[in-house]
């Protein structure tokens, strides 16, 4: 019987602990998309699609945990990457896709 609540337990701490880091990740998140047109949403909307597609195929690039926004051309990176070289490789690959005017790359480097 203890063992089923030290279980239920380090579950509980499980999950606070991951939605903190949750929290902590969408601190550096974009802007408010109140003031958007709806041009510019449908838009951004096709830029985060071409991204997170482009990041997807990119051999070079660990990307099952980066997190894509875009507001205004502007392309927000959030989330890990196993390397600086990931982090890199994942701002280059965005750069290169039509209609981004810039890229915020908040990815941390954490190791697996």
């Amino acid at each position: 019987m203890k063992t089923i609540q030290i279980l239920k337990t380090a579950g509980s701490i499980a999950c606070i602990a991951f939605a903190l880091n949750a929290t902590a990740q969408t601190s550096a998140s974009a802007p408010s998309s109140a003031s958007e047109s709806i041009t510019q949403h449908v838009d951004d909307g096709t830029i985060t699609t071409k991204v997170k597609a482009d990041l997807l195929g990119a051999k070079n690039v660990k990307s099952t945990h980066i997190h894509v926004k875009t507001r205004k051309g502007v392309v927000y990176l959030s989330g890990s990457v196993p390397s600086a070289d990931d982090k890199t490789a994942a701002q280059q690959v965005v750069e290169n896709v039509s209609g981004v005017t810039s890229v915020k790359n908040h990815l941390k480097v954490v190791a697996d």
